[in-house]
Order: C-alpha cells, then structure tokens, then sequence
C-alpha cells in the first residue's frame, strides 16, 4: 500500500507521555530523502505532542479531584447536619419540653422561681433556633427533600433585603448541581445583607438542555471582587470543580451582579448519577 502511494521513505518516532508509550508519529515522503535534521524536527514536534497530551491529562485529573473534594466535603456537610439534628437538637427540644412541664408545677406565689425559668426557657429556645440556623447553614434539610425550589423560597424568606425570585426548573437536578446552585444563591444573599446596602435583590434559575444558569443582581453599592471575598473564591471553586463558569459585575456605585452557569453533562451529571443511584 506504502509503495502504490509512491512513499519512498519514512521517519516515525514514539510518543512517550509519563514515561508510557501513548502513541507514535510517522511522516512519509515520495522523495528518495527526507530534508536534513528531519528526524530531530519529528522528535521535537513529538514531545511538544507530549507535553500537551501530558498537561489536558493533569488538568482532567485535577478537576476530578476537586469534584471529588467537593463531593466529600458535601458528604460531611450532611453528616454532621444529621448528628446536630438527631443528636443535639432533639435532645435540646427534650429539655424545652421538660421544662416547660416544670414551669407549669411553680406554685403561684414562687414569682422569682417561675421568671428565672421562663428566663432559662428563653435562653434554652434562642440556642435551638441558633442551632437550627447552624445545621442550615452546614446543610440545608430542605434542598433533599424538597428540591431547588421550596430550598430557594426558603431563603428568600430569610432574606433582611428583600428578593424577586424565579425558579424556572422543573423536577430535581443532579444532587452536586442542586447544592452548587443553592450555595451560590445563599451566598450571593448574604454578600448582600452584608456589604451591598442594598433594598432589592434579583435572584433568577433558569434551566435548559444546556445546564442551568443563576443570575444574582442587587442595587447596592458595588466594589465586589473574588480577591478581598473569600466566599467568593470558595463558590468559584465549586463551580469550576462541577465544569461550570462563574462571572461578576460590580462597578462602585452601580450595584452587584453574580452569574453563574453549570452544564448539564460532564462531573455534576457523574456525580448526580452516583448519588440518586
């Protein structure tokens, strides 16, 4: 077949990636000789082959690692929400409950007894409510049961600006895409509660073949930036490690927009696979 194409010579060389043979490169000619120093141009041009092959490799394996940290790192978020809901919380509403028992048995005329339990019952309430917020705020026991919705709705309520929410995606997401667009939302949110000045917030989901985008955008002051935010820096973590991009707007003065989009194939539909399966 060589000789039919009238292929006189060839030079081929090997592609060595890591130490492993990937591959190899072969060039052929109709002339009776390849041009001097052809075969030290093919071996250069072949580890420039290699090089690349060996960098897409690492990158490749450096975003399934942070997805993976990422997915840990959400495993133990549930974990310990779990351990603080059917551990401490339930044992904090047990003491609540006996001791409003207690503060009804108070004969009526121990005024003092009766208001220094109705002080440890306020004291006792505050700390449950802190650790309800808490356990919210390592993982929401809304986004699994209920989905992105009622999880979203949720926050807006919690909301001290006030949010315009739309969520335009129908039935449940992949698990890592649902926790990554909540924790963008939550933390957009709370940027603005405290550092916007803010008295709108804009919050829309929208979800297509594509993937889903989130949209954040509020009319405070600006001067947001991923360097001096550290939240910041963990969301874009997040979404890169889910092959996502994340975008921010925010001139001085002309308020604050976050957008976000993850894709629908790739490590958030793997993961997602894993975690419903």
């Amino acid at each position: 077949m060589i000789r039919g194409m009238g292929i006189r010579s060839s030079i081929a060389t090997p592609i060595l990636v890591r130490g492993s043979l990937w591959g190899a490169l072969g060039i052929g000619t109709t002339a009776e000789h390849f041009p001097v120093e052809s075969e030290r141009r093919l071996a250069d041009f072949t580890e420039l082959i290699a090089t690349a092959i060996a960098n897409a490799e690492a990158q490749a394996e450096l975003a399934a690692s942070r997805a993976r940290i990422v997915a840990s790192a959400d495993e133990a978020r549930r974990r310990i929400e779990r351990d603080l809901h059917d551990g401490a919380q339930q044992r904090l509403v047990t003491l609540a409950l006996k001791l409003r028992l207690t503060r009804r048995d108070v004969p009526a005329d121990l005024e003092e007894l009766a208001a220094k339990l109705d002080d440890v019952a306020s004291g006792l309430n505050d700390a449950l409510e802190e650790l309800r917020e808490l356990a919210r705020g390592i993982h929401p026991p809304i986004l699994a049961r209920g989905g992105l919705g009622p999880a979203l709705k949720a926050l807006a309520r919690r909301s001290v600006v006030a949010v315009d929410l739309t969520v335009g995606v129908t039935g449940r997401l992949p698990e890592p895409m649902e926790i990554a667009v909540y924790y963008v939302v939550s933390e957009a949110l709370t940027n603005v509660a405290k550092h916007s000045l803010a008295t709108n917030v804009t919050v829309n989901v929208d979800e297509t073949e594509e993937g889903v985008s989130v949209r954040v955008c509020d009319d405070g002051l600006g001067g947001a930036d991923f360097v001096r935010g550290s939240g910041l820096v963990g969301l874009r973590d997040r979404v890169e490690a889910l092959g996502g991009r994340i975008a921010l707007q925010s001139a001085p003065g002309r308020g604050t927009s976050l957008s976000v989009f993850l894709p629908s194939s790739g490590t958030a539909t793997e993961g997602a696979s894993r975690s419903h399966s």
